[in-house]
C-alpha cells in the first residue's frame, strides 16, 4: 500500500507543516493532508496508510457539523478535480481527491488552544509533579485517566522550532492576545462540549483535543484541522476505566513506541516497525467510521 509524504502541485507553495502542504489559490488556500506523521514534535520518516484522508474527510466532516457553533475556514472539501475547475488548474494528481480542501485565507493566532476533559498524557505527569496541569490546581489522590470535574482550557505556545510549553501571561503579552484570550477559551469550550456529547453517542470519549484558531476580517475562526487522531485522544467508551492507559482510537501508541524505542532528539528518528504502521491506519480509519456513520 502506497504512501503520500510529499505533493507536488503546479501552485504557489504557501506552507509545508509537519501533516499539511497548504497551497496559494488567490483568495483561499488548497490544504493537503499527506499521511505523514508527527509525534513528539518530530516527523517521522514513513507515513501511515490512508491517514491524510482521514483527517481531511473528519475534519471536514467536524467542520460543517460545528458551524453553527464557531465560524471556521472550510469551504468545501475536493471530492473530485471539478471541484478545482475555478482554479484553472490542469494536471492537477488525483491524489489530491478525497485528501484536500479549499479553505479562507485567514492570520493564524500563534496559540495551541488544548481542551482537556479528562487527566491524561502530558497533564498527568504535571499533575504528578506539582499538583496541577496547565497552572491549574486539581483535587488530590486523582488517577490516571480520570474524568476533570470540568473540562480545562490549558494552552500552549506553538512554535517550529522549540517544544510547546504551557501559555503564560508573559507569552500572552509578548503575543499582544490578551484581548483573544476570553474569546478562544469561549470558543474553544464550546466546542470540546458538543463534541464530546456527540462523540459519547458512537462509543467514544474524546479525552483531549487541541484546536486551532485565526483572524479573518476581523472575526476568530477555527481553522487547520478539527478533532481527528492527530489532535485529539479518542478513547473505547466501553472499554474506559480510571487508573491506567486507554484503549484508543489515535496515534498514542506512536508516541508509546517512540519513547520506549530509546530515541532522543539528538539522534536520527528511527523507522516504525510495520506492525505499528498498520495498527495505527486501522485506529484512524475505525476512527472515522465510528464517528462519521
Amino acid at each position: 500500500m502506497t504512501v503520500l509524504l510529499e505533493t507536488k502541485l503546479p501552485l504557489p507553495l504557501w506552507r509545508r507543516g509537519k501533516v499539511r502542504d497548504v497551497y496559494d489559490l488567490g483568495d483561499k488556500l488548497l490544504v493537503v493532508a499527506t499521511d505523514r506523521i508527527s509525534a513528539l514534535d518530530v516527523v517521522l520518516p514513513c507515513g501511515i496508510p490512508d491517514k491524510g484522508k482521514v483527517l481531511n474527510q473528519l475534519s471536514a466532516f467536524w467542520f460543517e457539523k460545528t458551524a453553527h457553533i464557531v465560524p471556521n475556514h472550510f469551504v468545501k472539501a475536493v471530492d473530485d478535480l471539478g471541484a478545482l475547475r475555478d482554479y484553472h488548474l490542469g494536471d492537477c494528481p488525483d491524489y489530491v481527491v478525497g485528501r484536500s480542501m479549499i479553505v479562507r485565507k485567514t492570520k493564524p493566532i500563534p496559540i495551541e488552544c488544548v481542551v482537556r476533559g479528562y487527566l491524561f498524557g502530558s497533564a498527568w505527569a504535571e499533575y504528578k509533579a506539582t499538583g496541577a496541569t496547565g497552572n491549574i490546581h486539581l483535587p488530590p489522590d486523582m488517577q490516571e485517566g480520570q474524568e476533570l470535574h470540568q473540562p480545562l482550557f490549558t494552552p500552549t505556545t506553538k512554535s517550529e522550532t522549540e517544544h510547546d510549553r504551557p501559555l503564560n501571561d508573559k507569552d500572552v503579552k509578548q503575543l499582544g492576545m490578551e484581548h483573544l484570550m476570553r474569546e478562544l477559551e469561549e470558543k474553544s469550550l464550546l466546542i470540546y462540549h458538543y463534541a464530546q456529547d456527540y462523540a459519547k453517542t458512537k462509543g467514544i470519549i474524546i479525552a483531549d483535543t487541541k484546536l486551532e484558531f485565526g483572524l479573518a476580517n476581523g472575526e476568530l475562526i477555527l481553522i487547520d484541522e478539527l478533532l481527528t487522531p492527530d489532535s485529539s485522544r479518542f478513547w473505547d467508551a466501553s472499554q474506559y476505566e480510571v487508573g491506567h492507559s486507554q484503549p484508543c482510537l489515535d496515534k498514542q501508541p506512536v508516541r508509546d513506541w517512540l519513547l520506549a524505542s530509546g530515541w532522543h532528539e539528538e539522534s536520527p528518528v528511527p523507522m516504525l516497525p510495520q506492525e505499528v504502521i498498520e495498527g495505527t491506519s486501522k485506529r484512524y480509519r475505525e476512527a472515522y467510521s465510528k464517528l462519521t456513520t
